[in-house]
């Protein structure tokens, strides 16, 4: 009968769409198991040639993890030493910025001492003068024999002055003081001590000085008697410098 088949054609067409919807949803909910190859017996089995070298490839494998692990070590040890290093540089930078201090203070404190070095150089000058003013009136006999004076200075330059220099003074020799310099020497044969007069006028003093660089040395009893200003020894120096020129 026609409208059977047709019926029925109908129920098996619908029939094969409802096994395929669910044969999509059943895929789509349990994913396919994956393909496992198994190995085969000419991957599983290799010959000696490749087991050696395979052996070979292992242990040098082996061998580059201990040197790895060697310059590991070397190189923690580095960073030790360098963070050392880096401890000491921060030392002497810190000892460096402290010398460096101390240098500008005392930068500062010379700069600012040039003031009193001039001032100290002036007062020098002046302590000079100052001392060549006050002997003046000093006469330095460089020659008399140690102790030809006795125990009385002043009596024996009174006597022997006017005859060593040839002049007559006029009122007679007054000292304020004459004495020699240093201890006394028994010994006549060393070089005896100078004698240092301080007249009481100013003007026998000068007399005598002139007179002396006038005839230059003069002699006594065969000693050879020099006679000179009693300047101080700044002055001196000046001098012996100048007449060196």
């Amino acid at each position: 009968m026609p409208g059977v088949r047709s019926s029925t054609k109908t129920s098996g067409k619908q029939a094969r769409q409802l096994l395929f919807s669910e044969a999509l949803l059943h895929s789509k909910a349990s994913p396919p198991a994956p393909v496992t190859h198994q190995p085969t017996q000419h991957h599983a089995m290799l010959d000696p040639a490749q087991e050696a070298t395979m052996d070979r490839i292992l242990q040098e494998i082996s061998a580059l993890g201990s040197r790895l692990e060697g310059m590991d070590n070397t190189i923690a040890s580095l960073t030790a030493e360098t963070k050392s290093i880096c401890q000491d540089i921060a030392g002497f930078q810190s000892r460096v910025l402290g010398l460096e201090q101390r240098v500008s203070l005392v930068e500062t404190h010379v700069a600012s001492s040039g003031d009193q070095d001039q001032e100290l150089l002036y007062l020098r000058s002046k302590l000079t003068d100052l001392q060549d003013r006050s002997r003046r009136d000093n006469v330095r006999f460089l020659g008399f024999p140690e102790t030809i004076e006795g125990k009385d200075m002043h009596s024996f330059l009174r006597e022997t002055l006017p005859k060593l220099m040839d002049i007559a003074f006029n009122p007679p020799l007054e000292f304020q003081r004459a004495y020699r310099l240093g201890p006394k020497i028994p010994d006549t044969t060393t070089r005896p001590q100078p004698i240092i007069a301080c007249f009481l006028r100013h003007t026998q003093a000068r007399q005598i000085i002139q007179r002396a660089r006038a005839h230059g040395p003069c002699r006594w009893n065969g000693q050879e008697i020099r006679i000179s200003a009693d300047f101080s020894k700044e002055t001196s120096d000046r001098r012996r410098a100048f007449l060196a020129l």
